[in-house]
């Protein structure tokens, strides 16, 4: 009898544990896993924000689930997604073998390529496991939520390739009404993303902004020699070059550009250019450039003070600033996001938290979040009603000032000597 009982008890001890998924009633701590390209500065400094924003909540008590205060607890892998060769497929595995072995109750960061993001829809519908994203940028995910319940699970506090475009669009209306230009020439790294944005691009400034493209010039990855193109852009009377690169090696393009003195203003997004440690790695030669910064808090803002002091405990923990224009601050925003969301729903149940999420509205360090009915949080040009992108311009002694969206901008765009008319 006393056999059979026990028994009973183990049975039913087995099938309590599974009503409970991966996410026993005796956990102790708060799982947050983070599956990313860990070896690409984004990724480093993607953890390095949610580690910070870990410790902050933790110093402070942790979350409170359904009254007891639990801190969280950082898993993370390298999914190496962003590396060159690897495959999807391998990329997914990483992901569900944190899942399955370190059962997290959310994950953020995510993978870096949108291909990995959309292929692995699936995977976190079956686990129900929510994602707030703060890579990839595809807006295919929006429409596949909106539509089908089941990808629920999936968020994005980063901004989109659509909001991207309409940045780089809104600087060139801008350069438009300012300086009268209305020709450019676009060079664009040849890869999935940066085609994708140089043609949406294209599409809306010639048909709805008036701009004539008088050239698009895609380079392989790698490449380090943009002088050709660059005579080009000059010998067909250029006024703006729009650069879209990822790729280490595109600094370069910047340094020959004004070596060259190309009278064309350099304004688009060159990953590389992003932080302050590109002013000496390409040796204080890229002074009148303007790059893109995908969300504000990446760089401190005077106008928005939580940009800047998110910026600032960043340094200030790591004793180096921010290098990195996309992902950085958003990841930090998640963390207290899901801590929010957990609170909100009273506990750990995954359904409850999205519900959460999608209800949520709150400050971040990118300006005020808020969720389209895609999970996209929605950015624009007013930090106190959506989140913020921005651009700013390179001045001639090595300091990066905010010149775009003008609610937050610090100073006026400035033309490189070389272009401005003769007196």
């Amino acid at each position: 009898m006393k056999r059979f009982v026990a028994c009973c008890l183990f049975v039913f001890f087995v099938i309590g544990t599974l009503s409970f998924g991966a996410y026993p009633a005796s956990a102790k701590d708060v799982v947050i896993g983070v599956p990313t390209s860990l070896a690409f500065v984004e990724g480093k400094e993607a953890i390095k924000a949610v580690e910070l924003a870990v410790d902050e909540i933790n110093a402070a008590g942790g979350v409170n689930v359904g009254g007891t205060k639990m801190p969280f607890r950082i898993e993370s892998i390298d999914i190496r997604d962003a590396a060159p060769g690897v495959p999807v497929p391998e990329a997914l595995l990483g992901m569900e073998k944190l899942i399955l072995e370190k059962k997290p109750h959310a994950l953020v960061v995510g993978p870096f390529r949108s291909e990995a993001l959309m292929a692995g829809l699936d995977m976190l519908a079956k686990h129900k496991v929510p994602l707030l994203g703060t890579i990839a940028m595809t807006p295919a995910t929006e429409a596949k939520i909106a539509e089908n319940p089941q990808y629920k699970y999936v968020f994005r506090t980063c901004l989109n390739a659509k909001f991207l475009v309409g940045y780089i669009a809104g600087v060139m209306g801008f350069l438009k009404k300012e300086f009268g230009f209305n020709k450019v020439y676009i060079m664009h790294q040849d890869v999935a993303w940066a085609r994708a944005t140089a043609d949406i691009t294209t599409k809306v400034i010639t048909s709805k902004m008036g701009w004539e493209v008088l050239g698009s010039e895609a380079f392989p990855v790698g490449a380090s020699d943009f002088a050709p193109a660059l005579q080009k852009a000059k010998m067909k009377q250029a006024q703006v070059i729009l650069p879209i690169f990822d790729m280490p090696q595109s600094g370069i393009l910047v340094k020959q550009w004004k070596s060259m003195k190309v009278p064309a203003l350099m304004s688009g997004f060159i990953s590389p250019l992003s932080g302050p440690g590109a002013w000496k790695a390409f040796e204080g030669k890229i002074g009148g450039a303007l790059n893109s910064i995908f969300e504000l808090g990446n760089i401190p803002s005077e106008k928005y003070p939580p940009a800047k002091a998110f910026y600032e405990a960043y340094q200030k923990k790591y004793g180096v600033p921010i290098e990195a224009g996309h992902g950085v601050a958003p990841s930090y925003a998640s963390v207290y996001m899901l801590k929010a969301a957990i609170e909100k729903a009273g506990g750990l149940d995954p359904d409850a938290i999205v519900e959460a999420l999608k209800k949520m509205e709150t400050d971040t360090p990118m300006g005020h979040a808020k969720f389209t009915e895609g999970h996209q949080v929605v950015y624009g040009k007013d930090p106190a009603k959506e989140a913020l992108g921005c651009f700013f311009q390179w001045t001639e002694d090595g300091k990066r000032v905010i010149v775009y969206p003008e609610s937050i901008a610090e100073g006026k765009i400035k033309l490189p000597d070389w272009m401005k008319p003769a007196k």
